[in-house]
């Protein structure tokens, strides 16, 4: 099988059709485009969202992190502990541990949550580290949004931040070698601090509160293949001005030399965000000073581009290419 997430189809044909949820206390069983499941306490609905870090060599402390604290702002939900599971290959040192559990620890408090338990273990299993993060999260209203919630014909939809911003802080951090040619090394260190700006959660809560209809963070796949999520997720459709996307010309020229698609290449730290009232959501965003722009609607159906292409289901990331 190719390296990286399984394709939507294979992945419900495989995986998730396996399962049903028959506990009332389950509000959130899995489905496509949704990364969080939910749970019914009475009087709390507790969120929960794992994922694995596997993409990337560097910065691998921060992102376990960030991207499981993604996940439950984009529904709704302020993170409050993590359980983090390392599996190191039998080569690794102490040092390497040591500096790792230090960015981790680093992140989490940047992050205003817990690190709450987990696991470390060297294996045969890995030939470099793996991490994987499960996120403990309360919700921020009466109920978690899910990317389907309540998306609805006519709804803006808004991009925070800029396409390929956890990618090309990969490229710059593992891959630096494919690009020498094409940037400077103050270009570089431009791109390795862009790892810093992968959280969501500060958008996530601003959005939660002020009118999102539903949100979805952009991982694997890009913010095309986030946004294809969205609308299969709703019943809906999408539609992206692709020129409306906000892209840093050094993203554009590093794409080019590689052959690769930005608007499909990882991202965390971007948020899209369904609302009534775009540019209202746009103002709002900076005002605590992030960066956001609207880039499209919801459509009834389908997935397309202003000029009439259609937006393919997500595949392997464009960061597998390298």
């Amino acid at each position: 099988m190719r390296i990286g997430k399984l394709d939507n189809a294979a992945l419900d044909r495989l995986i998730l059709s396996k399962f049903e949820s028959k506990r009332e206390e389950v509000i959130c069983s899995p489905q496509i485009g949704a990364d969080c499941a939910a749970v019914n306490f009475g009087d709390k609905i507790a969120v929960f969202s794992t994922d694995p870090i596997t993409a990337a060599s560097n910065n691998i402390g921060r992102l376990t992190v960030c991207v499981s604290c993604n996940d439950a702002a984009a529904a709704g939900a302020e993170p409050i502990g993590l359980l983090v599971t390392v599996l190191a290959p039998e080569s690794v040192t102490e040092i390497e541990l040591d500096e790792l559990a230090s960015e981790i620890a680093i992140a989490a408090k940047e992050a205003n949550v817990d690190i709450i338990g987990g696991h470390t273990e060297v294996t045969t299993a890995v030939n470099r580290i793996v991490t994987s993060a499960t996120v403990i999260a309360k919700t921020i209203n009466d109920r978690p949004i899910e990317a389907s919630r309540d998306m609805r014909i006519g709804n803006s939809l808004v991009m925070t931040k800029h396409a390929g911003l956890e990618g090309m802080s990969i490229i710059a951090a593992d891959h630096f070698e494919r690009i020498a040619d094409y940037v400077s090394q103050n270009e570089r260190e431009e791109l390795l601090s862009w790892s810093l700006h992968t959280s969501v959660v500060p958008e996530g809560k601003f959005a939660a509160i002020n009118g999102a209809t539903g949100m979805h963070d952009v991982t694997e796949g890009g913010i095309l293949g986030a946004a294809w999520e969205m609308g299969y997720s709703a019943g809906l459709g999408i539609e992206i001005d692709l020129s409306k996307i906000p892209l840093r010309s050094i993203t554009r020229r590093i794409a080019s030399a590689l052959n690769i698609d930005p608007y499909k290449l990882i991202s965390s730290g971007c948020m899209l965000i369904s609302c009534d009232d775009g540019e209202k959501m746009v103002e709002g965003l900076a005002s605590i000073g992030i960066e956001a722009a609207v880039i499209g609607r919801v459509i009834e159906s389908g997935a397309f581009l202003t000029d009439g292409r259609k937006i393919s289901p997500p595949t392997a990331d464009e960061i597998y290419k390298l």
